[in-house]
């Protein structure tokens, strides 16, 4: 089996650069990571995610976001990360059940149970092995994914970006609780510095453990 590495965090906290970072580690190292998403990921969770992010669906109601999530992410699972898997591969992902629970369940204030049941549907057991959390004030994620929007030509995903800061506060304690209650499988990180700041600590903390350091990740991989 391969490894499964998800990077979770609030909005621009910068996961999806630090993941792309990490990626060309691995590749220097010899290894050619999948770099996937959620949502999205493959053609009909794509499809899913247009739904999701647009601003245009300001009126979807969170029970009816929870399952779009839910169905992107079970066809995500089967087309990309279970075969990836199976075939050896490192896995890198841009959110996965974290940020449900942290964002319908925390920042909607959904029933985590049911959204456990639901992410256990959906991912036929795929956990990832190592979660490293971005995290940052919400003040300096916002004010990062509004400047990234504003310089988007093509559709701009900014649903999320609409919601109040109260809601993304809540966001950001769910994320923390999670990684509280597992601490074996979360790496904290920094995200308030700069990209070369915060991507010399994520490259400290997790490749000595793809070698076969300390944590979830034991065997040497690279």
């Amino acid at each position: 089996m391969g490894l499964f590495i998800t990077f979770e965090g609030i909005e621009g906290c910068g996961k999806t650069t630090q993941m792309k970072l990490l990626a060309k580690d691995l590749e220097e190292k010899g290894r050619t990571p999948v770099m996937t998403r959620e949502p999205g990921g493959c053609p009909i969770a794509d499809q899913i995610r247009n739904l999701l992010l647009d601003a245009a669906n300001s009126r979807m109601v969170p029970l009816a976001e929870l399952f779009l999530y839910s169905a992107a992410r079970a066809q995500h699972v089967s087309e990309v990360i279970t075969p990836a898997l199976a075939a050896g591969k490192i896995v890198l992902c841009d959110r996965f059940t974290d940020a449900t629970i942290a964002y319908q369940g925390h920042g909607r204030q959904l029933d985590l149970l049911l959204i456990e049941q639901l992410n256990l549907l959906a991912t036929t057991l795929v956990r990832p092995q190592l979660t490293i959390l971005l995290d940052c004030p919400v003040e300096v994620g916002l004010g990062r994914a509004m400047a990234r929007i504003s310089s988007t030509t093509g559709a701009k995903e900014e649903r999320f970006e609409q919601e109040s800061v109260l809601f993304h506060n809540r966001v950001r304690n769910g994320y923390l609780q999670l990684a509280t209650a597992a601490p074996d499988r979360f790496i904290i990180i920094n995200g308030d510095g700069n990209i070369k700041e915060v991507h010399a600590a994520i490259a400290s903390a997790v490749l000595p453990r793809l070698a076969g350091g300390a944590g979830s990740c034991r065997s040497p991989i690279l």
